[in-house]
């Protein structure tokens, strides 16, 4: 049985484990693309990024890393939008998901996004689905939220950097200044 060909948009190594995971399990040839322009600062960046190509590298999983640091786009679509920020985060990322997919020939894409019981969901299928019509290649939801903690475990002894928000310097501070 041929398998069908998925690129999974990874925020981090944390969220990839489970997720990879589950797509594999389904029946499908996971690879992985590593686009983050929301994550801040730079270092941050930098650390998930190594987390990722760590894991990537121990589970045989290709990852796919685009060019730069895009995070003068992230700023320029949620400037002045900063209440529905995650809206307009979730478009960048998974558009350029789906058209890397189309491009690269595979048949869907997703996000580990979906794994993350902060993320809205919703709002994730919507842009999902929405996108997957204007790029015209399928988007695969799953609701992996209640494997959250597996994902973690899974990730626990392998000694990779795991971050404390969700990446963008509104959650940054909504997770460490709000708390004063």
């Amino acid at each position: 049985m041929e398998r069908k060909p998925v690129l999974v948009h990874s925020c981090c190594a944390h969220c990839a484990a489970y997720t990879v995971d589950y797509w594999q399990r389904q029946g499908y040839e996971v690879s992985a693309l590593w686009y983050t322009p929301n994550i801040h600062p730079y270092m941050e960046h930098q650390h998930r990024l190594e987390a990722m190509q760590s894991f990537a590298q121990g589970v045989n999983l290709p990852l796919i890393v685009t060019e730069g640091y895009d995070i003068i786009d992230y700023f320029r679509q949620v400037t002045g939008h900063e209440s529905q920020r995650c809206q307009y985060c979730f478009r960048l990322r998974l558009s350029k998901t789906a058209e890397a997919a189309r491009q690269m020939g595979f048949n869907a894409f997703t996000t580990t996004l979906l794994i993350s019981p902060h993320q809205k969901h919703d709002l994730l299928r919507e842009i999902g689905n929405e996108l997957a019509k204007e790029k015209d290649i399928d988007f695969l939801y799953a609701d992996l939220r209640k494997r959250y903690s597996d994902s973690r475990r899974m990730t626990k002894g392998l000694n990779l950097y795991r971050q404390q928000y969700c990446g963008c310097v509104y959650s940054e501070w909504e997770r460490y200044a709000k708390r004063d």
